[in-house]
């Protein structure tokens, strides 16, 4: 069982940064793909950025892509979302989220694919 606690939300103004950790416990994230998503009031579920076991690839949504850079550190267990340029419409409750064991270097996009989940942190960006 892996258990994720996000950290790092908060209130900033648009055109901030802040960076998101997602610290892992009970197993290695180390052989997982670690996934970031968003849900915003009233929306779905989307997703954010993912990124490859050994950090050595991610992928992005086109809305965050040059914005926000997703990383990981597998010594610490952790994983990490950097956000610059804030606009209000990032406001959500950002989430971060493992696979099972997995052993290509692969990303996932898709929120089905994860086994484990964060309990969520909230990001509000003011106009």
């Amino acid at each position: 069982q892996v258990q994720l606690v996000e950290s790092g939300g908060g209130l900033v103004q648009a055109g901030g940064s802040l960076r998101l950790s997602c610290a892992a416990s009970g197993r290695t994230l180390s052989n997982r793909v670690m996934g970031w998503f968003r849900q915003a009031p009233g929306k779905e579920r989307e997703f954010v950025a993912t990124i490859t076991r050994s950090g050595g690839n991610t992928y992005y949504a086109d809305s965050v892509k040059g914005r926000f850079t997703c990383s990981r550190d597998n010594a610490k267990n952790t994983a990490y979302l950097q956000m610059n340029s804030l606009k209000p419409e990032d406001t959500a409750v950002y989430y971060c989220a493992a696979s099972r064991i997995v052993y290509g270097a692969s990303t996932i996009d898709s929120e089905v694919k994860y086994a484990y989940w964060g309990q969520g942190t909230q990001v509000t960006v003011s106009s």
